[in-house]
């Protein structure tokens, strides 16, 4: 789930999210920024590169006043930030110095930097218009750490991503049931993040199967069913149409939110909520489900007096605020956090082995789209062909929030679901370390469960 402060489409530089969380996490970021195109940091004259080379120039005049702001940012990029974040960002970039381009289009730049010491990763685009519609920043990439050779050690190691945890390794038997074979807190409740999409395709597969619905179904993209986000259905004309199909490899490939929303709005909620109960243990945290648009509402509009009215409801009552209250308001009235807030009472919520009988769920469906869709992003696991020739992933973070979940069939048919969850109610995840130690454990988790 890509949450406000980091759907915006500027991150800011004290709480960026990490390159490999971007294109592990949602398919997106700039994870594949690795051959240097440019050696010397000379800025070509294009589009792109003119604004880029504005935006350097101004970093040391900020704050910028509005009007001169609104000459180089596109209408559409403070329709999800406002002009004082966006000051903020430019002003956390003081001193910056670029050290080289590693990516060249005429209408896209990324490029390394520095700030303060520390290196990141830039990444500016502009529109027709030649005004930038996208600006990110993000960590250098950090190698993923060898694996863990037993259990115990990663154990061990998971322990040390946060203070709340859980994991599972479990093998689906022939009758859809997950067999644990190793465990940390499987059945203690987490916020899941991004990966209650798992719930919503379900949902759309089943209505597809029963006849009710079909993948070459035409969706509007109605403009309020948009949600925050950097890339995917947002950024199509509203009442422009997309299909069942694309939405689904949307909301997994890049954990397009407004694809989400737009599948939850065609099924109907409580399709979802019938399907949370058949596969979780803990279907009453999730009623009424939760649009992602609806989420980012309750925690970012006058926050926490909103929050705090919602919870205090009833399930009829929670229905009703967000039906009369919550549906009126606009993405443009969140106000950006930069900490934890609300992760064990405003999220998505299930255990490790929920997580596992999910998949067990969507195996059954037997569907080639939805395989499809869960194939396309495999979260950097990058398990060897061969041996595992079927391989489906999911992850969700937001601040304080960072999981991971996968499913692989080996070569010998034998299938597998790996899931790492962690949370930190009390400030956000490093994820630039987190990240690529989750990736490790579970890649290890595989071998060792191939090797049982």
């Amino acid at each position: 789930m890509r949450v406000p402060f980091r759907s915006t489409r500027l991150l800011a530089l004290a709480a960026v999210t990490a390159v490999i969380p971007l294109a592990a996490l949602a398919g997106g970021g700039q994870a594949a920024v690795a051959a240097v195109v440019t050696a010397a940091p000379q800025i070509p004259d294009s589009p792109a590169g003119r604004q880029l080379s504005w935006l350097l120039d101004a970093v040391p005049k900020a704050p910028i006043a509005e009007s001169e702001l609104q000459e180089h940012f596109s209408a559409g990029f403070f329709k999800s930030i406002s002009v004082d974040d966006l000051n903020t960002f430019i002003k956390n970039m003081n001193g910056i110095k670029l050290e080289k381009l590693v990516a060249v289009k005429p209408d896209s730049l990324v490029g390394a930097v520095t700030v303060a010491g520390q290196k990141f990763v830039l990444a500016i685009s502009v529109d027709g218009d030649g005004k930038i519609d996208s600006l990110r920043a993000a960590p250098e990439e950090k190698p993923v750490p060898p694996v863990p050779g037993s259990w115990d050690q990663l154990d061990t190691r998971l322990r040390k991503v946060a203070p709340e945890v859980g994991f599972l390794a479990a093998e689906i038997d022939a009758r859809g049931r997950c067999e644990i074979v190793h465990a940390v807190a499987p059945d203690k409740v987490q916020p899941l993040g991004s990966i209650f999409k798992l719930y919503v395709l379900g949902a759309v597969a089943e209505k597809i199967r029963d006849g009710e619905l079909s993948w070459n179904t035409k969706l509007t993209i109605k403009p309020e069913w948009k949600s925050a986000g950097e890339d995917g259905l947002v950024k199509r004309p509203d009442n422009s149409t997309t299909t069942v199909r694309e939405a689904a490899k949307l909301m997994i490939s890049i954990s397009d939110n407004t694809a989400t929303d737009i599948l939850i709005h065609t099924v109907g909620r409580e399709a979802v909520e019938a399907k949370v109960r058949q596969w979780s243990g803990h279907a009453k945290l999730n009623i009424p489900f939760l649009t992602t648009k609806e989420l980012f509402l309750l925690k970012g509009v006058n926050h926490p007096e909103q929050a705090r009215t919602y919870l205090s409801l009833d399930t009829a009552g929670k229905r009703a605020y967000l039906k009369n209250t919550v549906a009126e308001q606009s993405l443009s009235d969140i106000k950006i956090w930069t900490k934890p807030r609300e992760i064990h009472t405003l999220e998505w919520f299930g255990s490790p082995r929920d997580i596992c009988r999910a998949y067990a769920g969507l195996i059954k469906l037997k569907s080639k789209p939805l395989h499809e869709a869960m194939s396309t992003n495999d979260l950097a696991i990058q398990l060897a062909p061969k041996k595992w020739p079927t391989v489906w992933a999911k992850g969700g973070s937001e601040n304080g929030v960072l999981d991971l979940s996968y499913f692989a069939r080996s070569a010998k048919g034998r299938t597998y679901v790996v899931t790492p969850l962690t949370n930190n109610p009390e400030a956000p995840i490093d994820e630039s370390t987190a990240a690529p130690e989750l990736i490790s454990l579970s890649r290890g988790a595989f071998a060792l469960l191939k090797n049982r």
